[in-house]
């Protein structure tokens, strides 16, 4: 670990089984380090599954979940501590779950001074604060998982900006390369500045599963995150995505179009805040009108500064996109335009809405490009304009046309 004050080998023997029975009850330590709480808020805005239903045990399978949270928890002080010596001494009698909101602070810097960056609880013997870091770096030798909720704790984050105080740094980075947790697992991350709700729960609900034996360990990545979540760039679920294909961009905040010109960085950024939303899907910051700004990556925010800002690498590739985004904005409004029209208008050149009026006859252009789109597309199939069967259809369709007023007067 990075203080060198790490846990002896002994401390990583395994303190439960999944042999012993039935897992019912799973503790979860919530612990807060430098971070502003607004990890903690997106994980009680969850929706699917929600925080009640985890605590509750109402979820088929799923043992229920203890949350020891610091702003949470109904109980305080020594009363709220107890638990966390116990899981500390291997005393807890039940499995256990870290995590960690906020980035890890070098608790040695503010040590020299006689001080701390971040602490929860009382040493009994020392009577002064005990840092979150070593409740970490106690905790974790025991826990079934650690997941690290939010970017302060996956990445560092903001606190562990250039320029900082505090030597933060990652979960990752706390516990090191060969950290493994009960059931094998290293840091589970769940990026993101708050990130999505449904993504706490949601990973929290699949380790539960893989604990409990009733499925099996989710898919991460490279990096321990989800990767059902963090696989695909925001750019691949953006609504505004079409418009950069057709080298439409916005000039200005509140335009529809693309928004790369005005700093979006949604074309390299693993997330799916768009295509899930930001709470109860809805929402989502492009979704909004507002850029993806990278919260989500491991250089945020240093990699992404400064904000509101053209990417370098959009100046090529909008350059490219407006060149033939041209020809591919033409041919789509033409295919939409032409695939608009029933084929009783486009016989009588016209279109009879009362909302508005329709240009309904085809423009010369137009009827030649029709011709060799529907000719295109058709091909290989009976129905190919020209065919035999297409003129079969069309000579009894048009006799039976001219037939039937005299047909309804005989009647």
């Amino acid at each position: 670990m990075a203080d060198g004050n790490g846990p002896p080998a002994a401390r990583y023997l395994p303190r439960f089984t999944l042999d012993a029975g039935p897992i019912t009850e799973v503790h979860a330590f919530w612990l807060a380090g430098m971070s502003c709480d607004g990890c903690s808020i997106a994980a009680t805005g969850a929706q699917n599954p929600t925080v009640e239903q985890l605590m509750t045990g109402t979820i088929p399978g799923l043992p229920k979940i203890v949350l020891h949270h610091p702003v949470l928890s109904v109980t305080a002080g020594k009363e709220f501590m107890k638990a966390h010596h116990l899981a500390k001494a291997g005393k807890l009698g039940a499995p256990y779950v870290v995590l960690q909101e906020g980035s890890v602070a070098d608790e040695s810097i503010a040590g020299d001074f006689g001080g701390y960056w971040s602490a929860m609880g009382m040493d009994e013997k020392t009577h002064q604060p005990i840092p979150t870091a070593h409740w970490l770096r106690d905790l974790a030798p025991g826990a079934a998982a650690v997941i690290a909720v939010g970017t302060c704790a996956t990445w560092g984050g903001i606190p562990a900006a250039a320029g900082n105080l505090t030597g933060a740094m990652s979960v990752m980075d706390y516990l090191g390369k060969d950290y493994l947790s009960q059931l094998g697992l290293p840091p589970i991350n769940i990026p993101g500045c708050a990130p999505v709700g449904d993504n706490i729960t949601e990973t929290i609900a699949s380790i539960l599963m893989f604990l409990a034996g009733v499925g099996p360990l989710p898919e991460f990545d490279e990096l321990g995150r989800p990767a059902w979540m963090f696989k695909n760039t925001v750019h691949r679920g953006c609504v505004r995505a079409g418009n950069y294909e057709e080298g439409k961009f916005a000039e200005e905040y509140g335009d529809q179009e693309c928004l790369v010109e005005l700093g979006c960085w949604g074309p390299v950024v693993q997330c799916n805040m768009v295509s899930r939303g930001a709470l109860g899907h809805n929402g989502g910051c492009m979704n909004t009108g507002g850029i993806c700004i990278g919260c989500t990556m491991p250089g945020f925010p240093d990699a992404f500064a400064p904000f509101y800002k053209r990417p370098p690498g959009a100046l090529l590739s909008s350059t490219v996109s407006r060149t033939t985004g041209t020809f591919m904005s033409y041919l789509r409004d033409f295919t939409n335009h032409s695939r608009n029209m029933t084929s009783r208008w486009k016989e009588k050149g016209a279109v009879p809405s009362g909302w508005a009026k329709v240009r309904g006859e085809a423009r010369p252009l137009e009827r030649a490009v029709s011709y060799f789109y529907d000719k295109l597309k058709a091909q290989g199939t009976r129905f190919e304009p020209g065919s035999a069967r297409q003129k079969e259809l069309q000579a009894s369709a048009s006799a039976y046309l001219r037939n039937r007023p005299t047909r309804q007067a005989a009647e």
